[in-house]
């Protein structure tokens, strides 16, 4: 056991020899001058804080110097951020009356400057910045809303107009698709918030195999965040049959042509007759004037003295007779011609009155049908009463020629009803 501790020792002092050997007795150990930190600056600045909604953020910032001789202030700071200007705690409370008064918003980076300033030496300051973003924590499901109800009730050629809004939620609808139960022709489309859907159904949109003659269309915009978070809003639209103006009113327009057109042809045929039964009058006025002298000179010559000029007066009056007979075979009376004229008068003032009669109000007038109904009988009475009435086709007149010629006071005294 002597032996073992011996054999130690003398290891250990061997070892310790060797040592002071090799270090050399002339070196002398120099001493490192330790770096002086003169700069001022914040040691534990965060730049990004973000904070959940009815939370409270408390953060004591630190610089590397005297704290008690600097003073901390903010710039551009939101509502509700202060900072201690002796020992630089940050402090915060997320309120939520703040966002929902529209002072603070959620996710929008709110940059914040932050300063501090030496009291005694007014050259000796930190000017930097931090970032200051809330989140709400609650779950708020953004929402595609329509500005009319979720039933429309429409007729055929009545457009469809109203905007898809949207309601955002945690995060904003960036995108909105659209699609039918049945295919649509001529729309304007909705891919985003606000925009305004656009629709005119054709007068041929419903058919006769329809129930009711209506047809049921189921329209689906479906909003989408970039989260791909969802949601559907649906419009039900029921479209009525109804009558096709534009094309009524372009038949209304042709059958009212046509029954002027047909109005002057009768008033050409009238003039016509009117002008045969004018030389039949003037003939048979001259036939009852030269039968009436003769007659009258047949008198006067049997008062006379001489006894020819008796002879001659008893022969005149049975001259007078004797035309009778010869005017009645070279002018008869034109009865067939007098009730053609008379006809085809009343038929024009008929027809003239009905156009006034069934005029049609504005582009949509709910009686056109009826009208243009009404009309068509009236024209095919007209053409039925006046079928063997030869009716010109041709004339050499003008329209203001022709209405001129039917109304003037002459025809009107003419033709007139008497008692």
């Amino acid at each position: 056991m002597l032996r073992k501790t011996s054999l130690v020792f003398l290891i250990i002092l061997l070892s310790a020899g060797m040592t002071r050997s090799q270090t050399p007795v002339d070196s002398v150990a120099v001493a490192t001058p330790a770096t002086v930190d003169t700069a001022l600056r914040i040691i534990n600045l965060n730049p990004y804080f973000t904070i959940a909604v009815d939370s409270m953020l408390s953060y004591q910032l630190q610089i590397n110097k005297d704290e008690t001789r600097y003073y901390w202030y903010l710039k551009n700071s939101p509502v509700g951020l202060k900072i201690n200007k002796d020992n630089g705690l940050l402090s915060f409370k997320a309120d939520k009356s703040f966002f929902l008064s529209g002072k603070l918003k959620y996710d929008v980076d709110y940059t914040v400057k932050l300063g501090v300033q030496n009291l005694s030496n007014p050259t000796e300051r930190v000017d930097t910045s931090f970032t200051l973003v809330f989140y709400n924590t609650e779950v708020i499901m953004p929402r595609v809303k329509p500005t009319v109800a979720s039933t429309l009730t429409v007729e055929e050629g009545e457009q469809v107009s109203f905007k898809v809004q949207c309601e955002s939620g945690n995060f904003p609808i960036e995108e909105i698709l659209f699609y039918s139960n049945v295919p649509l022709h001529n729309y304007k489309t909705v891919k985003s918030c606000n925009d305004e859907f656009s629709w005119t159904p054709d007068y041929d949109f419903t058919r006769e195999t329809d129930s009711g003659k209506v047809k049921i269309v189921n329209l689906t915009f479906v909003g989408t965040t970039r989260f791909k978070v969802r949601d559907t809003a649906n419009v039900r639209i029921i479209v009525k049959d109804a009558l096709n103006y534009p094309l009524a009113v372009q038949e209304y327009n042709m059958l009212v042509s046509n029954i002027k057109t047909y109005i002057l042809k009768l008033k050409f045929t009238f003039l016509q007759l009117d002008k045969k039964l004018k030389k039949t009058k003037t003939a048979r006025t001259s036939f009852d004037l030269t039968s009436a002298s003769t007659a009258l000179t047949g008198t006067i010559l049997s008062t006379s003295g001489g006894e020819s000029a008796q002879n001659a007066g008893k022969i005149l009056p049975s001259v007078g007779l004797a035309l009778v007979p010869v005017k009645e075979a070279s002018a008869p009376n034109k009865v067939v011609e007098q009730n053609q004229a008379s006809l085809v008068r009343a038929s024009i003032k008929r027809l003239e009155y009905m156009l006034y009669e069934y005029s049609i109000v504005g582009e949509k007038d709910p009686t056109i049908l009826t009208k243009i109904t009404k009309l068509k009988e009236e024209l095919k009475q007209s053409q039925m009463q006046l079928i063997d009435v030869p009716v010109d086709v041709t004339n050499n007149m003008s329209e203001k020629d022709l209405n001129d010629y039917f109304n003037s006071p002459k025809v009107n005294k003419k033709y007139r009803l008497k008692k």
